[in-house]
Order: structure tokens, then C-alpha cells, then sequence
């Protein structure tokens, strides 16, 4: 059940914080630009807190919602805005135990390589930059680096603690084959002859093992999430 701040919540940030923040943040920009835009400051909206330091604003959803494709811009829905809600939380709570591990901190080479990565995700370099433009985060801005920045070290930090000791057992490929693999080929590809158990062996441990990874994540998340403190400030 999503907590919202009424009075006496427990957090590290005073109402003054709070006053100063709200005061001197600068907030999205229109998505429509009209005459006044430019002649105005707008104020940016926090959307929630988390553990009592970690600030979540309207334009970080607007930011997170421009980094994937063939999400509206204009007018954001609230499935796509909680959807994104839900997601920089779960990025923030896991960068809150990255940061323990500063060997994993991410090289200006990962984070150059993780942003082409994202680029070719969209029809162009050209529409992905116009597309972040729309939503005020700039070209060579440290506001996007730092956003590629933490999803490289999320993305190591998750390799280090679950893809390094994740282990795939040969019984566990075995059983897989028989009551998995070879079953659903057969059903699929009728007809057809079904590869060998050696022959399926390295692509049954690759789904095994992204699997095994995907459940521990999961697992890690619901722990971290039943743990912090997160108080959301308004209903999107």
C-alpha cells in the first residue's frame, strides 16, 4: 500500500529542505512550448522519497519516459507514469547498495558504450536527442551521464552479486531437456527433428541461468523494497 505524507513522517529532510527544494529546482519543461515558456520558470513536483534521501521528481519520470521508445511524451498516461514510478525506485534502492561497492563503479568507456547502446534502441541518433530535448535533458547534459552513469553500475553491481555466482548444474539441464526443451519441440515444430541434448546444451544453460538471475533479482528487490521507507507525495 503506497504511503502518502500527511504529518510526522519519519525522514531526514526538514520542511526548510523540503520549502527549498520545491523553490529552486528547476522543473520540465513544456512539452507544447508556448510564448511564455521560455519567459518562465516552472517549478518542479517531488513524486516520492525514498529512505529519506533519495528525491523523486516529476521530471524524472518525464526522463525515465523519454528513454524508452514509443512512450508518449505529450500528455504522459498514469499507467506509464507509475510503471516508471516503480522502476526508478527499484533503481534507486539497488544504487543505494551499489554504492557500497566502489570497485564497481562504471568507466567513462561503459557509459559511452551504454548510451550507444540505448541510441540504437530508437530509429535514429537524431529523433532519440530530439526526443530527450522535449522533456529539457540535453544532448551532452551530466544529467543524462549520470542516468546511463547508475545503470551501468546497477547493471555491475547485479552481475557481482548474482551473474558471478550463479551456478547451472548438469542435472538441472538434464531435467530441463527431458521435461522442458525436447517436450515444447516437438509441440512447436511438428515433424521436425528435435536437437540433441548436446546440441541444446549452451542455449538451455544461457535460459537457465537468466532465469535463475531473474528470480534472485526479484527475490533481492521484494526484500529491499519491504525494507525502505518510501513515502509518495502525490497520486499520478
Amino acid at each position: 500500500m503506497r504511503r502518502f505524507i500527511i504529518s510526522g513522517v519519519r525522514t531526514s529532510l526538514s520542511l526548510t529542505a523540503v520549502f527549498a527544494f520545491l523553490a529552486f529546482t528547476p522543473g520540465p519543461r513544456s512539452l507544447a512550448p508556448s510564448p511564455l515558456c521560455h519567459a518562465q520558470e516552472v517549478i518542479d513536483r517531488m513524486v516520492a522519497v525514498v529512505n529519506g534521501q533519495q528525491l523523486i521528481t516529476y521530471t524524472d519520470l518525464l526522463w525515465q519516459l523519454a528513454l524508452q521508445p514509443d512512450t508518449p511524451l505529450d500528455n504522459p498516461r498514469s499507467d506509464d507514469l507509475n510503471r516508471a514510478l516503480r522502476t526508478i525506485v527499484d533503481q534507486r534502492l539497488i544504487a543505494q547498495e551499489a554504492e557500497k561497492l566502489p570497485s564497481i563503479t562504471p568507466t567513462d568507456e561503459a557509459v559511452e558504450a551504454e548510451l550507444n547502446e540505448l541510441i540504437r534502441r530508437f530509429p535514429s541518433r537524431a529523433e532519440f536527442y530530439q526526443r530527450l530535448a522535449l522533456v529539457g535533458l540535453g544532448q551532452d547534459s551530466e544529467q543524462l551521464r549520470e542516468i546511463i552513469r547508475q545503470r551501468v553500475a546497477i547493471s555491475n553491481y547485479l552481475d557481482f552479486r548474482f551473474r558471478s555466482f550463479t551456478v547451472v548444474t548438469p542435472r538441472e539441464v538434464e531435467d530441463y531437456y527431458r521435461d522442458v526443451y525436447a517436450p515444447r519441440a516437438r509441440r512447436d515444430q511438428p515433424g521436425q527433428i528435435v536437437p540433441t541434448l548436446e546440441e541444446a546444451r549452451a542455449n538451455i544453460e544461457r535460459d537457465l541461468r537468466e532465469g535463475k538471475i531473474t528470480s534472485d533479482t526479484e527475490e533481492f528487490l521484494e526484500d529491499a523494497r519491504s525494507r525502505a521507507d518510501i513515502i509518495y507525495l502525490i497520486d499520478l
